[in-house]
């Protein structure tokens, strides 16, 4: 039950996460909010319901409880991951935004933000990037699917449109150093790609393993 927890809390906060910062400011993603955001839980769902059943919603959570599905004890737990996920995108949303310089002032095109921001950023979007290629691509609950490019493809799409403005959206340390040799991003951001791209490809493989998301340590 824990392990279903995390995945839920995590498709959860990535589907809220998008939402806030498409949507929020007027360096959202306009009229491609809404493309963010039906791909953050296609995404999610593809990468998370082979384990929890991708709900990321307390509304969906109920309707799967009524139908007999899952059990009112199961449910709650549910709902309270789901809901703190919630609250703890809305809170890394507001903590970006607020980052932008000049202090106090509304985030817009060419905005600086501030090195944290990026760091965390890239780290997020690189996890859910690793995170869903293990799960679509290594996990033999998915094994065999014809979706796994899709889902791998539509989550850098997400991260582009969500933090593109914030760091630059590399989410992988190769296009990090690539990005920079052609001068699109400034070289006191390699440093950040290099950093924090790893750290959240590493950070995903270790939470596949403990949470056993590929079925290696499952019985056969």
């Amino acid at each position: 039950m824990i392990a279903k927890l995390v995945v839920e809390f995590i498709g959860t906060f990535f589907l809220v996460f998008t939402v806030g910062q498409t949507v929020k400011g007027p360096d959202g993603a306009g009229m491609m909010a809404a493309l963010a955001i039906g791909a953050s839980l296609m995404v999610m769902v593809y990468a998370g319901g082979h384990f929890s059943g991708g709900h990321y919603n307390p509304a969906v959570t109920l309707g799967v409880t009524l139908r007999g599905k899952l059990s009112v004890a199961d449910a709650v737990p549910y709902v309270v991951a789901q809901v703190v996920a919630g609250v703890t995108a809305g809170a890394l949303v507001l903590f970006i935004k607020a980052s932008a310089t000049p202090s106090g002032a509304p985030p817009s095109a060419g905005t600086e933000y501030g090195t944290v921001a990026k760091a965390l950023v890239e780290f997020l979007f690189t996890f859910a990037l690793v995170y869903v290629v293990l799960n679509t691509a290594t996990a033999k609950g998915t094994a065999g699917n014809s979706f796994y490019g899709l889902a791998i493809g539509f989550t850098v799409v997400v991260g582009a449109l969500a933090v593109g403005p914030v760091s630059g959206g590399a989410f992988n340390p190769a296009v990090g150093v690539g990005v920079t040799v052609m001068g699109l991003a400034s070289f006191s951001n390699l440093i950040i790609y290099l950093v924090a791209d790893f750290a959240g490809g590493a950070a995903a493989a270790l939470l596949f393993n403990a949470l056993d998301m590929g079925g290696d340590k499952s019985a056969t």
